[in-house]
């Protein structure tokens, strides 16, 4: 008998999603150009960038077996999230489906978790690199680099599971209208008709630990990198050392910090306009940032790009 109550109460079945709707008929559509173009850019970007270490051997090593694991990573994702919020800009209705909406922050928080995972590992791999350089091919052997990518895979997955086995269980009963453009934890906390404080403490414990205990992990590996580039005896060592981690660091800056302002300070403390424009920092600019930021800046890539276009240039124009 409760379950069926349960289910009869359960009346939502579809979200109204507002996103940006407040903006002027041209502003949203100046932003659907923007997410367009940002959005091929970014699928593009990532898509080169798995191919180029693919068919380049000079690439194979783990640094860019796990870029490209990143980039494999950053298409799913913001195709998790583009494609719809660009819909509902042009949409009148701006309507997700129940189950639609389940799967989208299903799929956010899991995507997301993988990434800091992967975070987490390219920061052991630059320290390994260049801490303890003699022991770097023994150390980061092909199947170690592959069960650090399953397990960050696997573990993200699991964990982000178990929260939504939590989720699923809240009811909603009506209103159905989303202050945000996904369907993000906090929005739908606000929305249920059941008593959400136990899954809301939960949930924060569960995103909290995993945001800084991977921030932690991080930030060790790169304090370690620091202090080690500092006692290298040339500076050109240091230049390359630098350089190398500088835009990983960059990245991190980004990731983290938004990442820490919507799910790791008190509920309550920034308004919804101030979410929605770092959310779109997390799920737009990271992912279109991110071939530039960790392999189109490398002079051994970009190399491997020109060598790869002026073949493909040769093979279709062999009388130029």
């Amino acid at each position: 008998m409760l379950d069926m109550k349960e289910r009869n109460e359960t009346a939502v079945s579809e979200f109204i999603v507002l996103g940006f709707s407040s903006l002027g008929e041209k502003l949203q559509i100046f932003l659907f150009l923007v997410l367009l173009l940002t959005y091929l850019f970014t699928v593009t970007g990532n898509v080169v960038i798995i191919f180029i270490v693919w068919v380049d051997h000079r690439l194979h090593s783990p640094m860019y077996f796990f870029i490209a694991n990143l980039s494999f990573l950053e298409i799913w994702f913001t195709s998790v999230m583009s494609p719809k919020l660009m819909l509902n800009v042009l949409s009148v209705s701006r309507t997700i489906s129940f189950h639609g909406c389940m799967a989208q922050t299903f799929f956010y928080f899991a995507l997301g978790s993988t990434e800091f995972c992967l975070l987490v590992v390219m920061s052991f791999d630059r320290y390994v690199a260049i801490c303890r350089p003699l022991q770097y091919t023994t150390i980061m052997n092909q199947r170690f680099c592959v069960q650090l990518v399953l397990g960050s895979w696997v573990e993200s997955f699991v964990v982000v599971s178990v929260r939504m086995v939590l989720i699923s269980k809240l009811r909603f009963c009506g209103p159905n209208v989303i202050n945000h453009f996904f369907c993000d934890n906090k929005p739908l906390f606000q929305l249920s008709c059941a008593d959400t404080s136990g899954v809301r403490k939960v949930d924060s414990i569960m995103i909290s630990t995993v945001v800084l205990s991977s921030l932690c992990l991080t930030m060790l590996s790169y304090g370690t990198i620091f202090f080690s580039i500092l006692r290298m005896p040339t500076a050109t060592g240091r230049q390359k050392a630098f350089s190398t981690c500088g835009s990983h660091v960059t990245a991190l800056a980004i990731v983290y910090g938004s990442c820490i302002v919507l799910y790791a300070r008190p509920s309550g403390s920034a308004s919804s306009d101030v979410n929605k424009g770092v959310a779109l920092l997390n799920t737009v600019l990271y992912p279109f940032l991110n071939p530039f930021i960790y392999s189109l800046r490398n002079k051994t890539v970009k190399l491997a790009l020109r060598e790869a276009f002026s073949r493909g240039t040769a093979k279709l124009f062999p009388n130029l």
